[in-house]
């Protein structure tokens, strides 16, 4: 099915690698112009070049989104180099799992590296999505947002701001012709996720316990599979949606067969 995606440009936060990287692939392949915002300079570029050699449909931009000048001054390059934005993605931030235990600072860290800057990112982007027609943002929360985790108190505040976000932006911006939707992935199968698997006791024994859990097909989710949810939110084909949330995890998140309580002994 054709996106209509064709040269429209869309700004990735965070789109270096995992699940950003696979949404610029599919952006490319759908012939838009993907534009990476990350931190990480070299992972960005190589990227870029790996998905559009001559540099027409890939371009990259360094900043870390925590630091407001430079995030403006990357944005003004982005509108340098080319002069409109049709859409955009919050996909950065991290899980630094700050728990209660953790200090009011680290909570404030965690708040600015996954909720402020995507305010900050989103309020430099409406000016030209305005001038845009069918423009969309697609937020990437969590499904932690909404059922916790345990000892990552600030990621989950993050996340749910982000989710609320959403439905807020998606009142304020509908007058303009913006759509806003939010993605909520649970276990996706990232080079992240399989380092932070790797430092736990018995990795192998704790991937198969989560995948168990996953009602649809018993496995993690693909980056793939969050990119193909993204662009189509991103494109005209969902013209009429606006401030959704939308699961992408095999059921995890309301099926989970991990808090499926026993079954209840028989009376004898």
């Amino acid at each position: 099915m054709d996106l209509k995606l064709e040269n429209r440009v869309i700004l990735v936060t965070g789109g270096a690698s995992g699940r950003g990287a696979s949404i610029c692939c599919r952006i490319v392949e759908e012939r838009g112009i993907a534009v990476i915002l990350d931190r990480n300079a070299s992972l960005s570029e190589s990227l870029a070049r790996e998905l559009s050699p001559d540099g027409d449909r890939c371009d990259w931009l360094a900043a870390d989104l925590t630091d407001e000048a430079a995030t403006r001054e990357a944005f003004a390059e982005l509108i340098r180099r080319h002069g409109r934005l049709d859409g955009l993605v919050n996909n950065a931030g991290l899980n630094d799992r700050t728990g209660l235990d953790g200090s009011v600072a680290a909570f404030r860290q965690s708040l600015e590296g996954n909720l402020v800057q995507v305010f900050l990112v989103t309020q430099l982007a409406i000016p030209y999505l305005k001038k845009s027609t069918g423009a969309a943002i697609v937020n990437i929360a969590s499904k932690v947002a909404v059922t916790g985790q345990g000892g990552t108190s600030g990621y989950a505040a993050a996340k749910g701001g982000v989710a609320s976000l959403t439905r807020e932006w998606a009142l304020d911006l509908a007058p303009h012709g913006i759509r806003v939707n939010c993605v909520f992935p649970a276990e996706v199968w990232t080079p992240l996720y399989e380092k932070y698997l790797a430092a736990l006791p018995f990795p192998e024994s704790r991937k198969q316990d989560i995948e168990a859990c996953i009602p649809l097909g018993q496995r993690m989710t693909e980056t793939a599979e969050i990119a193909d949810t993204t662009l189509f939110l991103l494109s005209p084909r969902s013209s009429h949606t606006t401030g959704q949330w939308l699961f992408v995890d095999g059921g995890y998140t309301h099926l989970d067969r991990a808090f499926t309580p026993p079954p209840i002994p028989s009376a004898s």
